[in-house]
């Protein structure tokens, strides 16, 4: 992808910096530029030069950009860089998700926390809005602000599989094998989404509209990569999974219905269609398997599986929030500028 518009001060500093030779000292201004950005910021999960820059920090260490030397992935100052702004991320999400209820460490009572935790969700329903009212207009914005993960779905969580063992390993796999198409690339959930995105008319390159995605929107995303990059996060990565399969099934049929409502049928509705059934089994195995078999096996993980799954409600109510408030009030859910791409809210 494109090296995204700055924001700020620290993201137009960054960026100045990774076009330049790593070997050099083009990074040794950023800790003080962070430090004050750090100070200013009166919401960091809502600011926008600060999760720019957290989302080109981890970006290097997935795809990379456009005419960036790749031995950045690993400079000091930036995994320095990246480690101040994500002390004051975290603390970010632990305020959002609020504080964990006390769970005992069996299977069976982490999925019931966790399935209580799915069906209390009160946040902003996205999918009822895409599904009785969005207009053409509305809903291509919808794959727009998802775009940002889904074209690379799965990848910040299959970053956990290497640090867990035992059960809960075999069912990260097990999940993670699925939404990789079991090895086939039509079937890969990217790929299904890439032919939803062609479909309307958009592009399905990852990052294509990287400079019309809001703060809240990087930071869902942002809070994968936090969770999955980090082997003390592993309670929290799957947490977060876990609450996403419990929470997917029955939104992505509203999803799909709401496409039919304008129109369109398969291939733009396959990528929906597709998780309508996969979730459904998927939230069994994320819910016993995968989180309650962390549980066991390491029970002084169970406040950091339920703080991933809180985190992840919280970031989503707030991003839903937003686009809700947006489309009711007829504006546009993305930010201004360039970087839309044709057509891309026509």
């Amino acid at each position: 992808m494109h090296l995204p518009v700055p924001r700020g001060d620290l993201s137009r500093e960054l960026a100045n910096a990774l076009l330049c030779n790593p070997s050099g000292e083009h990074a040794a201004n950023l800790a003080t530029v962070a430090t004050g950005r750090l100070a200013s910021a009166s919401d960091v999960l809502d600011d926008g030069d600060l999760q720019l820059s957290l989302f080109m920090l981890y970006e290097l260490h997935y795809r990379g950009f456009a005419g960036v030397d790749d031995r950045w992935e690993w400079n000091p100052g930036l995994i320095s860089l990246r480690t101040q702004i994500e002390e004051a991320f975290e603390q970010a999400l632990r305020e959002a998700a609020g504080p964990v209820p006390s769970v005992e460490p069996s299977s069976s009572e982490v999925a019931q926390a966790l399935f209580a935790l799915a069906a209390s969700d009160a946040g902003p329903s996205v999918s009822k809005f895409i599904q009785r009212k969005a207009n053409a207009a509305q809903a291509r914005e919808f794959l727009i602000l998802k775009s940002i993960y889904q074209l690379k779905e799965a990848d910040p969580h299959t970053w956990a599989i290497p640090k867990l063992e035992g059960r809960a390993k075999a069912a990260m796999v097990e999940i993670q094998a699925d939404e990789y198409g079991n090895g086939h690339l039509p079937r890969m959930h990217s790929e299904l989404f890439r032919q939803t995105m062609r479909g309307v008319g958009l592009r399905d390159d990852f990052g294509a509209y990287i400079d019309r995605i809001p703060a809240v929107t990087l930071a869902a995303v942002n809070m994968i990569s936090l969770f999955g990059m980090h082997r003390r996060h592993r309670g929290a990565i799957t947490g977060h999974l876990a609450l996403y399969e419990m929470t997917s099934s029955i939104p992505q049929a509203a999803y799909a219905r709401g496409f039919r409502r304008l129109g369109y049928g398969s291939p733009v509705t396959d990528y929906f269609d597709e998780h309508v059934e996969a979730d459904a089994v998927h939230e069994q195995i994320a819910g016993r398997d995968l989180a309650g078999g962390l549980a066991e096996d390491e029970p002084e993980l169970v406040p950091d599986i339920l703080f991933g799954a809180q985190a992840a409600a919280a970031v989503d109510a707030l991003a839903g929030a937003q686009y809700l408030d947006a489309w009711e009030a007829g504006s546009s859910a993305l930010l201004a500028g360039a970087g839309a791409g044709a057509g891309a809210v026509a």
